[in-house]
């Protein structure tokens, strides 16, 4: 049996080979054993993802803004955000009563959203209204500088930024493009509400440029949804002949009313979103819109990064669309010129 002496709490061997204690050893084991069971603790601790708030003021239901909000989901995930993991989108509608927005941006302001996305000019301003200093992201507003929601369009100045869709400047284009497809027409419809400062700005660039095109240009006054029904029936009543319709909050939210009043009325109608065309309307130009709520993701990320709205230019749409139903103009006994049919973008029947 080997001798052992006991040296500094180590015993060593009489061959000169260091063994470790029973103190020791226990003291190893333990420390070993704390370490691994405090390694998964550790991942654990781990800070999770931000999950940012986005507070959505629409005009629509969210089953009639598919095609929007598909772009704005695509061009969240190019900027490296899944839906879900980094983001929620808090959805609120007025459902085509404009005097609902404030009450809508008021809640939003409660859920602790991160950044409103406000389409059109009284979402966009009711946002900012919160006084919160959330920051205002607009998708599409007609004339913002007009509306006094920012300094100009290269320097915004205040809580709002995004993208104009200058619906405005296009309002001529339109009655042009309804001459030009129906040209025996005389007098044109406008469904106007007056106390939409963007819906206002349009009819006055249609009525200032109606006689170029040799018609008279007519302001359907309706504020809430259940005059327009009236409004229309009093415009034909009056000698109407046609319809120009914009992307009003109204507009939007009673799109089959309108369609199916110009058909049954065998009036010609111009629209300003692809959606009314695809839904039977005769033809449509205006901003290809699912690509400003794509470039809308940009400023999102810029904001939700740090970047004030201040900061941020304004930017004006770069595509759009004109598209046409050919069934619509047969029904209508109207003949698609030729030109007017080379320069569509898509004639659906």
């Amino acid at each position: 049996m080997r001798a052992f002496a006991l040296v500094a709490g180590r015993k060593t061997a009489n061959n000169g080979a260091t063994m470790t204690s029973r103190r020791d050893f226990l003291a190893d084991f333990l420390a070993t054993s704390l370490a691994l069971a405090s390694a998964p603790l550790a991942a654990q601790e781990k800070p999770t993802p931000r999950v940012y708030r986005i507070g959505m003021l629409e005009t629509v239901p969210i089953r009639a803004n598919n095609a929007n909000l598909v772009e704005l989901h695509k061009g969240m995930k190019e900027l490296g955000y899944e839906e879900g993991q980094h983001y929620l989108i808090l959805y609120r509608s007025a459902e085509g009563r404009v005097e609902r927005f404030a009450t809508l941006a008021a809640d939003l302001a409660r859920q602790k959203i991160d950044v409103f996305l406000a389409r059109g000019t009284p979402a966009t301003i009711a946002a900012r209204d919160t006084e919160t200093g959330i920051p205002v992201i607009a998708s599409a507003v007609a004339d913002p500088v007009d509306a006094k929601l920012v300094a100009s369009l290269a320097a915004p100045g205040g809580n709002v930024t995004g993208l104009t869709s200058s619906v405005n400047e296009i309002g001529a284009k339109r009655m042009e493009l309804l001459k030009a497809l129906a040209p025996g027409i005389t007098r044109v419809g406008v469904p106007t509400n007056p106390d939409n400062p963007a819906s206002l700005a349009g009819w006055k660039v249609i009525e200032a440029a109606a006689p170029a095109s040799s018609l008279k240009a007519e302001m359907l006054e309706v504020r809430k949804p259940e005059e327009l029904g009236d409004a229309l029936e009093v415009s034909v009543k009056n000698g109407v002949d046609a319809l120009i319709i914009g992307l009003e909050t109204l507009a939007q939210s009673n799109q089959n009313q309108i369609i199916d009043f110009a058909t049954r009325q065998r009036l010609p109608a111009i629209y300003a979103a692809r959606n009314f065309v695809d839904a039977g309307g005769l033809l449509s130009y205006g901003v290809l819109y699912p690509n400003l709520y794509y470039r809308a993701a940009g400023y999102i990320d810029k904001v939700l990064k740090g970047a004030r709205p201040a900061d941020l230019p304004m930017e004006r749409p770069t595509k759009f669309e004109l598209v046409i139903n050919r069934k619509t103009a047969h029904a209508l006994k109207l003949a698609i010129p030729p030109d007017l049919f080379l320069r569509s973008d898509e004639v659906i029947d």
